[in-house]
């Protein structure tokens, strides 16, 4: 992207804009300071334009009034790139472009008669020699200009430029630069500009989970706007009692406490040091407990600090960035960084499969270096995921994914055992937001005593959902918890098998603790809506609770009232065939899952094996519990429909007759299973040409639909429909208007 500046009434008339890709900002602001230094006006968009202006509209007017200085990089000609504009406008306009390139790029052919001169590798005096004379052409002298004195423009402010990007800053003692970092443009652009719009010490924290690259982001921006700094101290901050040294040693290095000073004491000379000085950058990496560094963190004058963690939880100390997986594009050029040749389809494919997560596609990266083709990794990764994520660590990254993720479970196990309990669980439901604290008070007695320590109360489910939060495990909002997908596979893959019953068991009793209730029931559909991903990735054959197959039937149901009755079907008939052989056909449980499959063949189109399921199960609540049972009743109703589709009306209409008689016995005549049984019944008279007597019974079941239920309810609002209908069929279209 370009941009923009300030503008300077003096040695120039003429208004430069710098036209830029966003990666390359350090850079933009190099030219710009030593433009404006040497008395030329500037337009830079990260000096000059506000949040909220129009970004066109700057842009045209920038082009209109000034000259454009396009600094030539292969993040500028990325097509996707706001700089493609801007060129190709200037050329359109026949307009001349002054180009400089700032690394090694052949332009498109359109530009290369254009005569570039090259900034980088070049010492920072003799790059500024080197712009200047391309914006200035070549009247300019060869030599450097004597000392300007006070008719510097910026030195009359008392500021210090930056200097070349690229270029170290004196006192440092980064680790090594990753040479395969790939992307993340956006998120270095954003933190430059969070770090550089603070009038004081700013401080950013970059959080996520293990894996997502906070470390290789921090270190790329460290090394990217290196020139903005002349310090630079990286402090590994894992271990919170090897926090003074470092910094004592970084006082030592610039003089603020005599080398063998105290840690505590050179840590306080230090702080008040770097509080009187400005354009220094400390980096705490893997920080886990904000309170505790709060003491290292200085205030003062300006100066940059930055955080990595796994724990979210800095908004008191800092300003948090939420560092995510990497986009799809940015996931395949990693992939293919160490010179893996990958078809478009494949490094898709395994970019999928590894969630998009920077450290789990740098092992991908380095296996398919090492000879595997892309071919065999997919395989391996199908059949050995933990496997081939154990192997290896890739520079910059201390621990291969799957021995991290060993780690941190470990950790979480020893710090809070019941928060590694609910992670446990989690691992085998879905990877989506799970709403855990709607659990607290409803845990059934098969769940294990660390998940009741975890969600017995409200208190004790926030601290255990923090736990999980600093560990990095999950993200945390409002109440939910959310393990993504390659963490799940990650944790159940390292699980023994008693460690997997365990949690088997766990995320049943987690499924039944948030069963919102009735999935019929319209104040539970955005309930049903959260849990439904959790109740469709459980095993159907591994639930051993009466509640936890009842929260099943329930959620399918909930998906077949939405048109998915095939998803439905599939899981319903799994459970149903593990019910007949483990508990027999007349128990209770397998009664319920006939009646729940029973639909789901209907809905299908499977009518004729609706019908001979209804009916079996019909005849066996009929002996096992009588025939005024409300679950008799339930399927006989279901029985009654299924006789309709297949075009038996009569036999309908009388099982319809005989069941609405034993509601309204049993129930009463406003129950809302009654009122359900008569509006069926009222389809039914229609069905076999006596529409009059169902206008009779509609209209007084509409009546009590209303008065129990409410207008609004989905039962009331379709008998309503049907009425009209009805009333359509004996009085024609509008007889009632």
């Amino acid at each position: 992207m370009s941009a923009g500046t300030g503008a300077f009434d003096g040695v120039s008339d003429r208004v430069w804009f710098i036209s830029h890709a966003g990666a390359d900002r350090a850079w933009a602001e190099w030219v710009g300071w030593q433009l404006l230094d040497a008395g030329h006006q500037v337009e830079l968009d990260y000096w000059d334009w506000g949040t909220g202006d129009n970004f066109v509209l700057k842009m045209n007017a920038a082009l209109e009034r000034g000259r454009l200085l396009a600094l030539f990089s292969p993040a500028y000609f990325e097509p996707e790139r706001f700089t493609t504009p801007e060129w190709t406008a200037v050329v359109a306009m026949r307009e001349k472009i002054t180009p400089v390139r700032i690394s090694r790029v052949d332009p498109p052919a359109i530009l290369r008669p254009l005569l570039s001169r090259d900034l980088f590798g070049l010492s920072p005096a003799e790059a500024r020699r080197v712009l200047l004379e391309a914006v200035d052409g070549p009247a300019r002298p060869d030599a450097e200009p004597p000392f300007p004195g006070t008719h510097s423009v910026l030195r009359q402010v008392g500021a210090s430029g930056p200097r070349l990007p690229g270029s170290l800053p004196r006192v440092r003692n980064l680790p090594a630069r990753n040479a395969a970092f790939t992307g993340r443009d956006g998120m270095l652009v954003h933190l430059r500009q969070a770090l550089a719009s603070d009038q004081r010490v700013a401080v950013q924290a970059l959080h996520g989970r293990g894996g997502v690259g906070k470390t290789q982001l921090a270190l790329e921006y460290a090394y990217r706007f290196a020139g903005e700094y002349e310090l630079a101290w990286w402090i590994a901050a894992e271990d919170l009692a090897l926090i003074p040294g470092q910094l004592a040693a970084l006082a030592a290095r610039i003089g603020a406490a005599p080398a063998g000073t105290a840690p505590a004491e050179a840590v306080e000379l230090l702080l008040g040091e770097l509080g009187t000085m400005s354009r220094w950058l400390l980096v705490f990496d893997n920080a886990e407990d904000s309170d505790a560094l709060a003491p290292f963190l200085t205030g003062g004058t300006t100066g940059h600090v930055l955080i990595t963690s796994r724990n979210p939880n800095w908004h008191t100390h800092a300003h948090s960035l939420d560092v995510t997986t990497l986009s799809r594009a940015e996931s395949v050029a990693l992939l293919r960084a160490q010179s893996a040749v990958l078809a478009d389809a494949d490094a898709d494919s395994i970019a999928a499969t590894l969630d998009d997560l920077p450290l789990a596609l740098a092992q991908a990266a380095a296996l398919l270096t090492r000879g595997l083709s892309a071919a065999d990794l997919k395989e391996e990764l199908a059949a050995n995921l933990v496997q081939v994520m154990d192997q290896g660590h890739p520079p910059g990254y201390p621990l291969a994914l799957a021995a991290q993720v060993r780690l941190t479970r470990s950790s979480l196990q020893s710090d809070h055992p019941a928060a590694a309990a609910v992670v446990d669980a989690l691992a085998l439901l879905a990877p989506e937001p799970f709403p855990l604290t709607t659990c607290v008070g409803h845990l059934p007695d098969q769940a294990s005593t660390l998940l009741k320590e975890a969600v017995g109360a409200r208190l004790s489910a926030a601290g255990a959902v923090d736990a999980v939060a600093r560990h990095g495990l999950a993200r945390v909002h409002n109440g939910t918890l959310q393990l993504h997908r390659l963490t799940q596979d990650m944790l159940a893959g390292q699980m023994t098998d008693q460690e997997h019953d365990q949690a088997t068991a766990d995320a049943e009793a987690l499924l039944t603790a948030a069963d919102p209730g009735w999935a019929r029931d319209p104040r539970f559909w955005p309930a049903w809506q959260v849990l439904l991903p959790h109740a469709l990735a459980i095993d159907p054959s591994r639930l051993t609770t009466s509640r936890g197959r009842s929260t099943l039937g329930q959620a399918c149901w909930y998906l077949m009232d939405r048109g998915q009755a095939r998803p439905a079907r599939d899981r319903l008939q799994l459970l149903y065939d593990t019910l007949l052989q483990q508990l027999g056909p007349d128990h209770d449980d397998t009664l319920r899952a006939a009646h729940h499959l029973a639909r789901a063949y209907g809905d299908t189109q499977d009518h004729e094996r609706a019908r001979a399921l209804d009916e079996d199960t019909l005849a066996r609540r009929r002996r096992l519990n009588g025939d005024d049972d409300p679950g008799t009743l339930a399927i006989a109703g279901n029985l009654a429909v299924r006789l309709k589709v297949l075009g038996r009306h009569e036999e309908a209409l009388a099982l319809n007759e005989e069941t609405l008689e034993t509601r309204r016995r049993v129930s009463g005549a406003e129950h809302p299973d009654t009122l359900r049984t008569a509006y069926n019944l009222v389809v039914r008279l229609a069905d076999v040409g006596r529409v009059g007597e169902a206008r009779v019974l509609g209209e007084e079941t509409l009546e009590r639909l209303r008065r129990v239920l409410g207008a609004e309810h989905p039962d009331t609002r379709m008998t309503a429909a049907w009425l009209e209908l009805l009333r359509e069929q004996q009085e024609g279209p509008g007889a009632g208007e």
